[in-house]
């Protein structure tokens, strides 16, 4: 897709809006100041959380698509960044996680009313701002993602029997709670500078957030940990029913399939029975089946791509693809 045969590094691709995602981390700071030492400190740590600032950059690109950009865009890309870091912030206190991006989490730091609430005055935040810029349909796209995310994550975590989790589930899942936000990050990007292009933009961000999860899923199951040099499997130790897994059940044997079960079982799997499952998934086609699928979206948001002018936007787009789907190889 880049036509460079190497991966992109994000640092390139956001080298197009490198000035504006300066601007973006003001707008976070401004949006979230407040007077309350304690949620000046909150706030402060989970600004450390913002990452890399992938959804931000996909609202700049997209209102940057036809080479002329409004500067709206900023404080939308501020507030969808707000959003998702309050899902994170909820996530781990649902999960009861301690590390997130290799920081404390606030709910290890602070506990779990603390983190819950912070979550909440994240998103209120953000509303506040939509509210104050006076963007009815900004505010109608934020607010579909966030009811689609909530629906989604209510809806998997309710799922009782993880072993009757169907691809079809699976991937109402992962557009419900990644790509949904993916969505929004490129509408929001075309209704402030490129409102010609909001549905091509809209559907590019839909596929690329399905290729996203696909591969961020993979990489439980082939990134090597900084220490063990083996993959983490994070998701098998928490009980989660991802592509691989899935994709593998269909044809492996039943032995393969009673040792899986038998972990799902476990209270607190040693390391060794989940690296031994790790490797009925792959020896079951299960990763190479989750390649092929994320690839299958890939395509599709390639082809999303196509319907937008011929500038070096698109071709950042385009690279963005690559970022994404290749993380797990």
């Amino acid at each position: 897709m880049t036509g460079r045969g190497v991966r992109p590094t994000l640092g390139e691709i956001q080298a197009t809006v490198r000035h504006e995602l300066r601007e973006v981390e003001v707008e976070l700071r401004r949006i979230v100041d407040d007077d309350s030492p304690l949620i000046a400190a909150v706030s402060g740590h989970l600004m450390g959380m913002k990452g890399k600032l992938l959804r931000p950059t996909l609202v700049l690109l997209a209102n940057a698509i036809d080479e002329r950009p409004s500067g709206a865009a900023t404080t939308l890309a501020a507030i969808l960044e707000l959003i998702h870091v309050a899902t994170l912030v909820h996530d781990d206190a649902v999960d009861h996680s301690v590390l997130r991006r290799g920081m404390p989490t606030l709910n290890s730091l602070l506990g779990h009313q603390i983190s819950v609430i912070a979550g909440d005055f994240l998103y209120l935040r953000a509303l506040k701002e939509l509210a104050r810029l006076g963007n009815v349909e900004a505010l109608r796209i934020i607010t579909d993602a966030s009811d689609e995310m909530t629906r989604g994550e209510l809806t998997q975590l309710t799922r009782d029997e993880p072993f009757s989790v169907s691809e079809e589930d699976y991937e109402r899942w992962i557009e419900a709670k990644t790509a949904s936000l993916f969505r929004a990050a490129c509408e929001l990007g075309a209704l402030a500078g490129a409102p010609e292009y909001r549905a091509q933009l809209a559907r590019y961000g839909l596929k690329l957030g399905m290729a996203f999860q696909i591969a961020d899923d993979l990489l439980d199951y082939t990134a090597e940990q900084a220490v063990t040099g083996k993959p983490s499997g994070l998701d098998l130790r928490e009980r989660k029913m991802t592509l691989p897994l899935i994709a593998a059940l269909r044809s492996m044997s039943s032995a393969d399939r009673s040792r899986v079960e038998a972990l799902f079982s476990t209270e607190s799997p040693t390391d060794a029975e989940i690296h031994a499952v790790i490797g009925i998934v792959a020896d079951a086609g299960g990763l190479e089946y989750a390649r092929r699928r994320g690839a299958d979206y890939a395509m599709q948001a390639e082809a999303a791509l196509g319907e937008l002018p011929d500038t070096p936007v698109r071709a950042a787009l385009a690279d963005t693809i690559s970022y994404v789907t290749e993380r797990s190889r």
